[in-house]
C-alpha cells in the first residue's frame, strides 16, 4: 500500500460542501466593512470567502471552511453573527 502526498489545494479539493441556500451561517454588515481600513478578513480567510470587489468587501459563505478566523480578526464587528451551519449543511472534510 502506498500513500500519495497531496498539496493543500488538492486536499481542499476533496472536501464537499452542502450550502444552506438562503440561511447563511455568517452574517456580515457591509456598512461596517466599508469603513474598515485594514480589512483583515480578506487576508486571513483560507477559503477566500472575503474578496475586494470595486474597493468594497464582498462576502459569500459558500465554500466557508468554518474555521472562525474572520470572526476573530474582525475588530470592527463587521461579522455580526457567526454560527456553524445547521445539521447536514456546511463542509465535509475528506482525506481521500
Amino acid at each position: 500500500m502506498s500513500i500519495k502526498r497531496l498539496s493543500p489545494e488538492e486536499l481542499l479539493g476533496l472536501d464537499r460542501f452542502n450550502v444552506d441556500e438562503g440561511n447563511p451561517h455568517i452574517i456580515v454588515e457591509k456598512a461596517r466593512c466599508a469603513v474598515c481600513a485594514p480589512r483583515p478578513c480578506v487576508t486571513v480567510c483560507p477559503a477566500r470567502c472575503y474578496r475586494l470587489k470595486d474597493g468594497q468587501v464582498a462576502f459569500d459563505y459558500a465554500g466557508c471552511l468554518e474555521c472562525g478566523t474572520c470572526r476573530v480578526v474582525c475588530k470592527d464587528k463587521g461579522v455580526t453573527s457567526w454560527t456553524y451551519p445547521r445539521a447536514s449543511f456546511g463542509i465535509t472534510f475528506r482525506c481521500s
